[in-house]
This record gives structure tokens, C-alpha cells and sequence, in this order.
């Protein structure tokens, strides 16, 4: 790892960013937002100048941070990314969420397109772009921890508010994995202003949860949810509402549970359980979360960040289309989808 000095921080050390400035994971490579004009680059956004200057290399960069008594805190983002934006200016503002991360993290910053060479924990080497495939990366911003021994033991997909995002800088910090779940972590210690009860709405199943018989054979979606949650009651007070939004939830069957309820069901491969079990089955850590799964009860993708309305419903359509099938890669079939739009003579509005 290589570091400069600077007298300036509080532990004598700077560590620079390198590279490309990363950006959104659900935004579009080529797409912009309403605040850029159709055709114009993504606009990027610059990474904490504190974040590290690596080679990229996994196995030294755990090394060296488990050497200063650190965790290696890895982002993966993309130019034009308005979540990863707002993790940047709006997260990244806060002083205790800057503190926590520079005194227990070394953190450094990937690109979801890029061809700068990383070498993985296993010693093979792969540009950027190719490790986020490798590790799942579908939506931006993606953040993964690392412990010292080369384990994921937390990750965040999607933007998360600072609230809960710094709740997971204190569960990874204290390394609390080894005595809970991040799930039940947070339900714990994050308590947000937001409804006592869940929203319903008139197109969710509805009991007994048999959801390994169902007739139509539309494909599958599962909400988790919790009370006092305040992303769940914007999708239901918005991505609910959005025209677009609800064209896609209509090509499915959706069931919703709360994340610890002890509510019966038969999963889709027929185990008869119950929601948190099945959550805790599934991994699922944050509400809501949307699994989807195909006709014949395979899950072929998940959301685990709430979503703006564009690429809420574009996931419903990636499954629905069964666009998974030819295209893996959410973000390519997305940036696809928003220049057939586009072409179409559609506004694309990334955040709205």
C-alpha cells in the first residue's frame, strides 16, 4: 500500500484516491438524470480524497489493514450515479460517519467499467469491471467489507442513509459478526421516525402463503418489510403510485412479509417455514428487500436498496422480460433499456 504524509490528519497519514472517480450502480454508463442533458457524459463526482492509493492488489490491502488493527472497505461505483452521489455528499459529510471510517477502515474505490488491474485474494488478476462481476456487483453503490481473513462479512447494495450506513461501520468495526447478524443488529439500534404498522396494497397475496402452487404462472416477487421503517413507506407512498411502476408489478405475483414475523409459508421449492426464517434463509439484511423468483421458483435476482420508481419498475422488467437470461449484468441491460427509451423518444429520469 502506498501512503503520504500529511500533517494536516488527525493520524499523520493521507491516503489518496487513484484512478477513475466512481459512480452510480443503478444509474446508466451512458444515461444521465434530469439534471443532464440527454447525450451529455455522466457527470462525476468526486471520492473523499482520504480514501486509499493501492495497486489493487486484495491480499496486501487486507494485509496492511489488519497490520494497523483496520478492516479493508472496498466501493464499487460509476460515473452519472446519483446514489453513489448522494452516498458521497451526503454520508461521506457527516462527521462521525468520516471518523469511524478513517480510524477502523481502509478504504478504497473501484469502478464498475474500469481496466485498471486488481489481483484477487485467490492471486488472479482482473481488471475492474471483471471483479465486479465476479462479486455480484449489480447495482452502484456497492460496499463490501472484508475481514482479515479475506471474508465478506457485511455488504450494502444500493444507497443506504447515514443512519443505518454508519450502523454498519460500528457492527463491522466492533467485529460483531462473530455474535449476530447485521440483520439483527440493526433492528436493534436503528430506529427511524417512520409508520408503527405495514402498508398494504390490494395486489398481495393473501393467506395461507403457498407459494410453491401458484396458478397463472406469472413470475414471482417477495417483499420484506418492517415496521418503523421510513424506505418502506415511500415505495408504497411512491413507487407504488408510479404508473410505470405498477405496469410491471401487474406481470407478477408479489407476496409480502415482515422481515421477523413468524407468518407460515411454502416457499417456491416447496419447504414449509416461516417469513424470518426464510429471511434469515435468503440473507436478507435490509427492508425492504424484493427477491424475485422465475415461474418455476428459481431466484433469479434481488433488490436490497430502496429504489427511485426508473429502476424499481426496470427491475421488475428485467425479470418479467427474463432479461436476466441473455444479459446477467443488470447495468448493461439497464443502459440498454434507457437508450431504447430514449431512441423511443422517452424521458429517462434517474432519480424522479
Amino acid at each position: 500500500m502506498m501512503e503520504n504524509r500529511g500533517a494536516d490528519c488527525d493520524d499523520g497519514w493521507v491516503r489518496m484516491k487513484i484512478g477513475a472517480i466512481v459512480m452510480f450502480v443503478l444509474a446508466l454508463a451512458s444515461g444521465t438524470g434530469a439534471a443532464i442533458a440527454q447525450g451529455a457524459a455522466p457527470q462525476p463526482i468526486a471520492i473523499p480524497p482520504w480514501f486509499a492509493t493501492t495497486f489493487l492488489d486484495f491480499r496486501e490491502d487486507i494485509a496492511d489493514a489488519a497490520r494497523e488493527h483496520k478492516r479493508l472497505l472496498v466501493y464499487f461505483g460509476q460515473d452519472g450515479c446519483p446514489y453513489c452521489a448522494k452516498l458521497m455528499s451526503v454520508n461521506f459529510s457527516q462527521r462521525s460517519i468520516v471518523e469511524t471510517t478513517r480510524r477502523h477502515f481502509v478504504a478504497i474505490a473501484l469502478d464498475i467499467w474500469g481496466d485498471r488491474d486488481t489481483t484477487w485474494v485467490d492471486g488472479s488478476v482482473m481488471p475492474e469491471k471483471e471483479l465486479a462481476r465476479k462479486l455480484g456487483v449489480q447495482f452502484t453503490p456497492t460496499v463490501l467489507f472484508f475481514d482479515e481473513h479475506a471474508r465478506v462479512v457485511a455488504r450494502i447494495d444500493g444507497y443506504w442513509p447515514p443512519r443505518r450506513f454508519e450502523a454498519v461501520l460500528d457492527y463491522v468495526a466492533g467485529r460483531h459478526e462473530r455474535e449476530q447478524s447485521l440483520a439483527s443488529w440493526l433492528q436493534a439500534r436503528v430506529k427511524d421516525e417512520a409508520s408503527p404498522t405495514l402498508h398494504d396494497e390490494p395486489f398481495f397475496m393473501s393467506p395461507p402463503y403457498d407459494l410453491a402452487h401458484r396458478a397463472g404462472g406469472k413470475p414471482l416477487a417477495v417483499i420484506f418489510e418492517t415496521v418503523d421503517c421510513p424506505a418502506c413507506d415511500e415505495l408504497h407512498r411512491e413507487g407504488f403510485r408510479h404508473p410505470d411502476v405498477m405496469a410491471q408489478v401487474r406481470r407478477f405475483d408479489v407476496a409480502r412479509f415482515p422481515i421477523f414475523a413468524t407468518t407460515p409459508l411454502v416457499t417456491p421449492a416447496g419447504q414449509r417455514t416461516t417469513a424470518a426464517a426464510w429471511a434469515r434463509e435468503l440473507g436478507i439484511v435490509y427492508a425492504p428487500s424484493v427477491v424475485f423468483f422465475d415461474a418455476a421458483g428459481a431466484e433469479v435476482f434481488r433488490i436490497d436498496a430502496y429504489l427511485r420508481p426508473f429502476h424499481f419498475s426496470s427491475s421488475f422488467a428485467y425479470v418479467a422480460d427474463r432479461g436476466y437470461v441473455s444479459e446477467p449484468s443488470f447495468q448493461r441491460w439497464l443502459r440498454a433499456r434507457a437508450e431504447r427509451l430514449r431512441a423511443e423518444g422517452k424521458t429517462v429520469d434517474l432519480w424522479n
